[in-house]
C-alpha cells in the first residue's frame, strides 16, 4: 500500500508548529509530505501560521491581518524561531508540501507564487472552504487539491467532487466506513487527521486509508503497520 505520512505543521508534537525548525525536523524524519497553514499579513505576505491571531503560538497578540510582515518577524514563534513566510519554507526543505489556505484571498496570493515558481508538482493545496479550493483550481491549472473537514457526513465527498478535489482530509475521530466507501466509489483519496495513537493507527489500517496526518515523526515507522 502506498501510504502517505504527513507532518502536521511540521512535527508539532516535538517542535514549535509551523516554524522552519519544525519543517526541517519533518524532512529529517523522512515524512512524505509536510502540512502547513497560510494567512495573509497586513502587507500581503503569505505568512505560515495556523490561527488567525498570533497569541497562541508566539509571544505577541492580535490578528495576523493587522500586522505587517516586519511586525510578525519581531515575534518569537517558539525556541527563538521566527514566523516564516511560505517562500522561506520552499527554500528550507525539499519535501513536498500540503498548503492549507483559509480563504479566497490566500488562494490568489498562493497562486501567484505557485505560477512564478512552477510548484504544481510539489505543492498540494487544501482548505476547509469549498470556494478557496475552487479558486486555486481555477487560477493554477493542474494543481492537486484536497478538501478538509472536521464535522461531516457523506456530503463531504459530494462537496469534494463538486470542486474537483481528488482528496478529502478528514477528522479521524468522526470517520466511518460509510464515508470511506462513498469516497472510494467517487474515486477519491482519503487522508485521516490527526493520527497520534496506536488506536487511530489501527483504525487507519482497518479503513485502508491513503495516508495519515500526524504530530509525531514516529508514525513513519509505526505507520508501516502491525495492526
Amino acid at each position: 500500500m502506498n501510504f502517505l505520512t504527513i507532518g502536521h505543521r511540521g512535527v508539532m508534537g516535538v517542535e514549535p508548529e509551523n516554524t522552519l525548525r519544525s519543517f526541517i525536523a519533518a524532512q529529517h524524519a523522512g515524512l512524505d509530505l509536510i502540512e502547513l497553514d497560510l494567512h495573509m499579513s497586513k502587507d500581503g505576505a503569505l505568512v505560515v501560521m495556523h490561527d488567525t491571531e498570533v497569541d497562541r503560538t508566539t509571544d505577541g497578540s492580535g490578528p495576523i491581518a493587522e500586522k505587517t510582515l516586519a511586525e510578525l518577524r519581531g515575534l518569537d514563534a517558539g525556541r527563538g524561531e521566527r514566523v516564516p513566510v511560505f517562500e522561506e519554507v520552499l527554500d528550507a526543505v525539499d519535501t513536498p508540501l500540503q498548503a492549507e489556505i483559509k480563504d479566497v484571498a490566500a488562494a490568489r496570493a498562493l497562486a501567484e507564487v505557485m505560477r512564478g515558481r512552477d510548484l504544481v508538482g510539489r505543492v498540494e493545496v487544501s482548505s476547509f472552504h469549498d470556494e478557496a479550493v475552487a479558486e486555486i483550481a481555477r487560477l493554477v491549472p493542474g494543481v492537486r487539491t484536497a478538501l478538509i473537514a472536521s464535522r461531516y457526513g457523506t456530503d463531504v465527498v459530494d462537496r469534494a467532487v463538486a470542486v474537483g478535489a481528488p482528496t478529502v482530509c478528514l477528522n479521524i475521530r468522526r470517520l466511518t466506513l460509510e464515508v470511506v466507501e462513498h469516497a472510494r466509489a467517487s474515486g477519491l483519496r482519503v487522508i485521516g487527521w490527526v493520527v497520534n495513537t496506536q488506536e487511530h493507527l489501527r483504525l487507519v489500517r482497518a479503513l485502508e486509508l491513503d495516508g495519515a496526518t500526524t504530530d509525531y515523526p514516529e508514525i513513519k515507522r509505526t505507520g508501516r503497520f502491525t495492526a
